[in-house]
């Protein structure tokens, strides 16, 4: 396949810039930016589609990038002058190395596998990317099945998030769902087939703290926006509300921190089981 080489703000480029900064063009091309060593090598690890790899022209590669380049073999190679590719990488000092363009995956909500340990995060209304990142991330590390995101919400292709994720966004199913409609029939369909999903919210005021409510049976756990908390429709949606124990001034918990938090303590309850 023929090398492109990229040396002005050409159309190419344009549309390369477009997948940094507008939503509308990612999900219209069905196609995200990913920077970073750990990122792209997780993308490349789990099987994702990667279209288009972009590299510095300017400089030798490292054993890294060659790699990369032999792996991805049916990826468009882009050659790309150093000081355009230093505005697609969005870094304090220089150019990243390597770059990909990435395919998306369809927002279905069976991509999250139903077990009897189901363990999933529902985030609703994000409007922070970091904070889907995050979430993502400690789902990955808590050994979550998945993550979705509702409502008018933050993207969680947006590099921002991918980038808080750490590589984890692509081990960890990240799926858009349309309302808490959406949900809550997919949700019923996993109890029809045997699986008896607790849809868990967070909330300060809960029914009971969440040490104390049984996190080993297959949950899906509710967090707010960041803001406003989660809406009215969640709320009704929810079996049973838990909140996270505070001391000191603070009010309430940054959402990323407050998933992270009870990703834990379903983890830590689920390990407890296992060794009983």
């Amino acid at each position: 396949m023929a090398v492109i080489r990229i040396t002005s703000r050409n159309a190419r480029f344009q549309m390369l810039q477009a997948l940094l900064t507008n939503r509308t063009k990612r999900h219209r091309t069905g196609e995200f930016l990913v920077q970073g060593v750990r990122p792209l090598s997780m993308a490349i690890r789990f099987g994702w589609e990667i279209r288009a790899l972009v590299y510095d022209a300017d400089r030798s590669l490292s054993s890294w990038a060659h790699d990369v380049l032999r792996t991805a073999r049916s990826a468009q190679q882009i050659a790309m002058s150093g000081e355009l590719l230093a505005e697609l990488s969005e870094k304090g000092d220089g150019s990243a190395e390597l770059l990909g363009v990435v395919a998306m995956r369809p927002d279905d909500l069976d991509r999250i596998p139903v077990e009897p340990d189901l363990l999933a995060v529902v985030f609703d209304r994000p409007t922070q990317p970091g904070n889907v990142g995050s979430i993502i991330r400690s789902a990955d590390a808590f050994g979550a099945h998945g993550v979705i995101t509702t409502g008018h919400a933050a993207d969680a292709y947006d590099p921002k998030s991918v980038r808080a994720s750490t590589g984890s966004f692509f081990a960890t199913p990240v799926v858009r769902a349309g309302s808490p409609r959406d949900v809550g029939a997919w949700i019923e369909g996993r109890r029809t087939a045997g699986v008896p999903v607790t849809v868990v919210a967070t909330d300060e005021r809960g029914d009971d703290v969440a040490s104390g409510f049984d996190l080993t049976q297959p949950v899906l756990l509710l967090i707010g926006n960041e803001t406003t908390g989660l809406s009215n429709a969640w709320r009704e949606l929810a079996d049973v509300t838990v909140s996270i124990p505070m001391a000191g001034s603070a009010s309430s918990l940054n959402a990323a921190n407050a998933a992270s938090v009870m990703l834990y303590e379903a983890h830590r309850q689920r390990l407890s089981r296992r060794t009983a």
